[in-house]
Protein backbone atom coordinates (compact mmCIF):
# COMPACT_ATOMS: atom_id res chain seq x y z
CA UNK A 1 0.00 0.00 0.00
CA UNK A 2 1.47 3.27 -1.06
CA UNK A 3 2.02 5.88 1.61
CA UNK A 4 0.03 9.03 1.26
CA UNK A 5 1.99 12.07 0.15
CA UNK A 6 2.79 14.34 3.04
CA UNK A 7 0.40 17.25 3.07
CA UNK A 8 1.80 20.74 3.45
CA UNK A 9 1.32 22.18 6.91
CA UNK A 10 -1.57 24.56 7.13
CA UNK A 11 -0.93 28.08 8.34
CA UNK A 12 -2.01 28.28 11.95
CA UNK A 13 -4.68 30.78 12.83
CA UNK A 14 -3.87 33.35 15.48
CA UNK A 15 -5.99 35.67 17.55
CA UNK A 16 -6.25 38.97 15.76
CA UNK A 17 -6.80 41.00 18.91
CA UNK A 18 -3.60 39.66 20.46
CA UNK A 19 -1.68 40.44 17.29
CA UNK A 20 -2.99 44.02 17.45
CA UNK A 21 -1.97 44.28 21.10
CA UNK A 22 1.48 43.05 20.16
CA UNK A 23 1.74 45.67 17.43
CA UNK A 24 0.83 48.36 19.98
CA UNK A 25 3.57 47.23 22.35
CA UNK A 26 6.09 47.00 19.53
CA UNK A 27 5.28 50.54 18.37
CA UNK A 28 5.78 51.83 21.91
CA UNK A 29 9.10 49.99 22.24
CA UNK A 30 10.36 51.41 18.95
CA UNK A 31 9.23 54.94 19.83
CA UNK A 32 11.60 55.05 22.79
CA UNK A 33 9.22 57.19 24.85
CA UNK A 34 5.55 58.00 25.59
CA UNK A 35 3.31 58.56 22.57
CA UNK A 36 0.17 60.50 21.77
CA UNK A 37 -2.91 58.39 21.06
CA UNK A 38 -3.06 59.79 17.54
CA UNK A 39 0.59 58.86 16.79
CA UNK A 40 0.16 55.40 18.25
CA UNK A 41 -2.98 54.79 16.20
CA UNK A 42 -1.13 55.85 13.06
CA UNK A 43 1.82 53.56 13.87
CA UNK A 44 -0.39 50.46 14.20
CA UNK A 45 -2.87 51.55 11.51
CA UNK A 46 -5.88 51.41 13.82
CA UNK A 47 -8.44 54.18 14.33
CA UNK A 48 -8.05 55.96 17.70
CA UNK A 49 -11.55 54.95 18.73
CA UNK A 50 -10.74 51.29 18.05
CA UNK A 51 -7.37 51.58 19.75
CA UNK A 52 -8.70 52.89 23.06
CA UNK A 53 -10.21 49.56 24.31
CA UNK A 54 -6.87 47.84 23.72
CA UNK A 55 -5.11 50.48 25.79
CA UNK A 56 -7.64 50.07 28.62
CA UNK A 57 -6.92 46.32 28.76
CA UNK A 58 -3.16 46.76 28.46
CA UNK A 59 -3.22 49.34 31.26
CA UNK A 60 -5.12 46.89 33.42
CA UNK A 61 -2.32 44.35 32.83
CA UNK A 62 0.33 46.98 33.60
CA UNK A 63 1.77 46.47 30.14
CA UNK A 64 0.95 50.10 29.32
CA UNK A 65 0.75 53.18 31.48
CA UNK A 66 -0.58 56.69 30.84
CA UNK A 67 1.33 59.77 31.91
CA UNK A 68 -0.19 62.80 33.61
CA UNK A 69 -0.13 64.57 30.26
CA UNK A 70 -2.16 61.80 28.62
CA UNK A 71 0.67 60.10 26.71
CA UNK A 72 0.95 56.31 26.53
CA UNK A 73 4.10 54.30 27.23
CA UNK A 74 5.22 50.85 28.28
CA UNK A 75 4.26 49.88 31.82
CA UNK A 76 6.12 48.11 34.63
CA UNK A 77 4.98 44.61 33.65
CA UNK A 78 6.37 45.13 30.15
CA UNK A 79 9.72 45.82 31.81
CA UNK A 80 9.43 42.64 33.91
CA UNK A 81 8.70 40.57 30.80
CA UNK A 82 11.63 42.12 28.94
CA UNK A 83 14.05 41.50 31.79
CA UNK A 84 12.92 37.89 32.11
CA UNK A 85 13.62 37.38 28.40
CA UNK A 86 17.07 38.95 28.69
CA UNK A 87 18.00 36.92 31.76
CA UNK A 88 17.12 33.72 29.90
CA UNK A 89 19.45 34.53 27.01
CA UNK A 90 23.18 33.97 26.75
CA UNK A 91 25.23 35.50 23.93
CA UNK A 92 27.54 32.50 23.55
CA UNK A 93 24.70 29.96 23.58
CA UNK A 94 22.69 31.94 21.04
CA UNK A 95 25.72 32.38 18.77
CA UNK A 96 26.45 28.65 18.84
CA UNK A 97 22.87 27.88 17.84
CA UNK A 98 23.05 30.26 14.88
CA UNK A 99 26.63 30.03 13.65
CA UNK A 100 25.85 27.18 11.26
CA UNK A 101 23.66 29.45 9.15
CA UNK A 102 26.43 32.05 8.77
CA UNK A 103 29.00 29.40 7.83
CA UNK A 104 26.65 27.92 5.23
CA UNK A 105 25.79 31.32 3.77
CA UNK A 106 29.40 32.45 3.41
CA UNK A 107 30.95 28.99 2.81
CA UNK A 108 33.84 30.17 4.98
CA UNK A 109 35.29 29.41 8.40
CA UNK A 110 33.57 31.17 11.31
CA UNK A 111 35.16 31.63 14.74
CA UNK A 112 33.61 32.82 18.00
CA UNK A 113 35.95 34.62 20.39
CA UNK A 114 35.47 35.86 23.96
CA UNK A 115 37.65 37.86 26.32
CA UNK A 116 39.39 35.55 28.77
CA UNK A 117 42.24 35.61 31.31
CA UNK A 118 44.75 35.43 28.45
CA UNK A 119 43.06 37.91 26.13
CA UNK A 120 40.97 37.25 23.02
CA UNK A 121 40.28 33.50 23.28
CA UNK A 122 38.67 31.37 20.56
CA UNK A 123 35.85 29.26 21.99
CA UNK A 124 34.25 27.75 18.89
CA UNK A 125 35.21 27.24 15.25
CA UNK A 126 32.93 26.18 12.42
CA UNK A 127 35.20 24.82 9.69
CA UNK A 128 34.63 25.45 6.01
CA UNK A 129 34.59 22.55 3.55
CA UNK A 130 38.07 23.37 2.26
CA UNK A 131 40.32 23.82 5.28
CA UNK A 132 42.65 26.78 5.43
CA UNK A 133 46.03 26.92 7.11
CA UNK A 134 45.25 29.65 9.63
CA UNK A 135 45.88 27.83 12.93
CA UNK A 136 42.44 28.88 14.19
CA UNK A 137 41.22 26.44 16.83
CA UNK A 138 39.19 26.45 20.02
CA UNK A 139 41.43 27.34 22.92
CA UNK A 140 43.74 29.42 20.74
CA UNK A 141 43.72 33.18 20.60
CA UNK A 142 43.98 36.30 18.48
CA UNK A 143 46.80 38.77 19.12
CA UNK A 144 45.54 42.24 19.96
CA UNK A 145 48.32 43.99 18.07
CA UNK A 146 48.29 42.10 14.77
CA UNK A 147 44.81 40.73 14.04
CA UNK A 148 41.44 42.19 13.09
CA UNK A 149 39.71 40.39 15.96
CA UNK A 150 42.30 41.70 18.40
CA UNK A 151 41.73 45.28 17.27
CA UNK A 152 37.99 44.77 17.63
CA UNK A 153 38.38 43.87 21.30
CA UNK A 154 40.69 46.82 21.89
CA UNK A 155 38.11 49.11 20.27
CA UNK A 156 35.23 47.90 22.40
CA UNK A 157 36.69 46.97 25.78
CA UNK A 158 38.01 49.44 28.39
CA UNK A 159 41.68 50.32 28.03
CA UNK A 160 42.31 49.12 31.58
CA UNK A 161 41.35 45.62 30.39
CA UNK A 162 43.27 45.46 27.09
CA UNK A 163 46.35 47.62 27.69
CA UNK A 164 48.25 45.09 29.87
CA UNK A 165 47.78 42.44 27.17
CA UNK A 166 48.99 44.85 24.47
CA UNK A 167 52.14 45.65 26.46
CA UNK A 168 52.79 41.95 27.10
CA UNK A 169 52.48 41.14 23.38
CA UNK A 170 54.84 43.93 22.37
CA UNK A 171 57.40 42.92 24.96
CA UNK A 172 57.29 39.30 23.79
CA UNK A 173 57.71 40.26 20.15
CA UNK A 174 60.58 42.62 20.93
CA UNK A 175 62.29 39.90 22.95
CA UNK A 176 61.99 37.43 20.08
CA UNK A 177 63.26 39.95 17.52
CA UNK A 178 65.39 42.89 18.71
CA UNK A 179 64.73 44.59 15.35
CA UNK A 180 60.96 44.56 15.94
CA UNK A 181 59.38 48.01 15.56
CA UNK A 182 55.79 48.89 16.38
CA UNK A 183 54.07 51.99 14.97
CA UNK A 184 51.82 52.78 17.91
CA UNK A 185 50.29 55.89 16.34
CA UNK A 186 49.20 53.91 13.27
CA UNK A 187 47.84 51.14 15.49
CA UNK A 188 45.78 53.55 17.61
CA UNK A 189 44.42 55.09 14.40
CA UNK A 190 43.36 51.63 13.22
CA UNK A 191 41.58 50.99 16.52
CA UNK A 192 39.81 54.35 16.27
CA UNK A 193 38.54 53.45 12.79
CA UNK A 194 37.24 50.13 14.09
CA UNK A 195 35.41 51.92 16.90
CA UNK A 196 33.91 54.37 14.43
CA UNK A 197 32.50 51.87 11.93
CA UNK A 198 31.86 48.94 14.27
CA UNK A 199 33.68 46.14 12.42
CA UNK A 200 37.13 45.29 11.11
CA UNK A 201 38.90 43.41 8.31
CA UNK A 202 42.39 42.15 7.58
CA UNK A 203 43.96 41.08 4.28
CA UNK A 204 46.91 38.66 4.19
CA UNK A 205 47.83 39.58 7.78
CA UNK A 206 49.11 38.09 9.96
CA UNK A 207 48.98 35.04 7.64
CA UNK A 208 49.67 35.56 3.91
CA UNK A 209 46.83 34.25 1.76
CA UNK A 210 44.26 34.40 4.57
CA UNK A 211 41.84 37.29 5.14
CA UNK A 212 38.96 37.94 7.53
CA UNK A 213 36.12 40.20 8.65
CA UNK A 214 34.91 40.43 12.24
CA UNK A 215 32.17 42.22 14.18
CA UNK A 216 30.99 42.29 17.81
CA UNK A 217 28.01 40.78 19.58
CA UNK A 218 26.70 43.16 22.26
CA UNK A 219 23.95 42.69 24.84
CA UNK A 220 21.34 44.98 26.40
CA UNK A 221 23.97 46.66 28.60
CA UNK A 222 25.88 47.76 25.50
CA UNK A 223 28.82 45.53 26.46
CA UNK A 224 30.63 43.48 23.83
CA UNK A 225 30.19 39.80 24.78
CA UNK A 226 32.02 38.07 21.93
CA UNK A 227 33.40 38.53 18.43
CA UNK A 228 32.32 36.75 15.26
CA UNK A 229 35.13 36.34 12.72
CA UNK A 230 34.63 35.01 9.18
CA UNK A 231 37.91 33.73 7.71
CA UNK A 232 38.85 32.49 4.26
CA UNK A 233 41.42 32.38 1.47
CA UNK A 234 42.13 35.91 0.27
CA UNK A 235 41.14 35.09 -3.31
CA UNK A 236 37.73 33.85 -2.10
CA UNK A 237 36.74 36.57 0.35
CA UNK A 238 35.69 40.02 -0.84
CA UNK A 239 36.09 42.49 2.04
CA UNK A 240 34.58 45.55 0.43
CA UNK A 241 31.83 47.12 2.62
CA UNK A 242 29.00 46.01 0.33
CA UNK A 243 30.31 42.51 -0.38
CA UNK A 244 28.13 39.48 0.40
CA UNK A 245 30.54 38.24 3.09
CA UNK A 246 30.69 41.55 4.95
CA UNK A 247 26.93 42.05 4.67
CA UNK A 248 26.24 38.52 5.94
CA UNK A 249 28.61 38.99 8.90
CA UNK A 250 27.12 42.34 9.90
CA UNK A 251 23.55 41.12 9.44
CA UNK A 252 24.34 38.16 11.71
CA UNK A 253 25.97 40.19 14.49
CA UNK A 254 23.46 43.03 14.40
CA UNK A 255 20.48 40.68 14.45
CA UNK A 256 21.87 38.66 17.35
CA UNK A 257 22.82 41.81 19.27
CA UNK A 258 19.30 43.16 18.78
CA UNK A 259 17.83 39.87 20.02
CA UNK A 260 20.00 40.20 23.13
CA UNK A 261 18.43 43.59 23.79
CA UNK A 262 21.15 45.83 22.36
CA UNK A 263 20.16 49.23 21.09
CA UNK A 264 22.71 51.39 19.33
CA UNK A 265 24.46 53.84 21.62
CA UNK A 266 26.79 56.79 21.21
CA UNK A 267 30.41 55.71 21.58
CA UNK A 268 31.85 56.18 25.05
CA UNK A 269 35.03 58.17 25.77
CA UNK A 270 38.34 56.48 24.96
CA UNK A 271 39.03 55.49 28.58
CA UNK A 272 35.63 53.94 29.26
CA UNK A 273 33.43 51.27 27.81
CA UNK A 274 33.11 51.45 24.05
CA UNK A 275 29.90 51.78 22.10
CA UNK A 276 28.16 48.60 21.00
CA UNK A 277 27.51 46.93 17.66
CA UNK A 278 26.52 49.37 14.98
Amino acid sequence: MEEEAEKPAKAQRGIRSLETAGAILQAMAEAGGPMKLRDLAEAVEVAPAQLHPYLVSLRGMRMVEQTASGLYGLGPFALEVGLARLRAQDAYHEAILRIESLAEETRLMVALTVWGPHGATIVHVREMIARIHANVRAGGGFALTSTATGRLFVAYLPEAVTEPQIRAELAERASADPRFAFDEAAYRAQVARVRDRGWETTTDLPIPGVSAVCAPICDYTGEMKLAVTVIGPTQQIDLSPDSPVVRATLDFTRRLSADLGYRRQVSAPATGRRGGAR
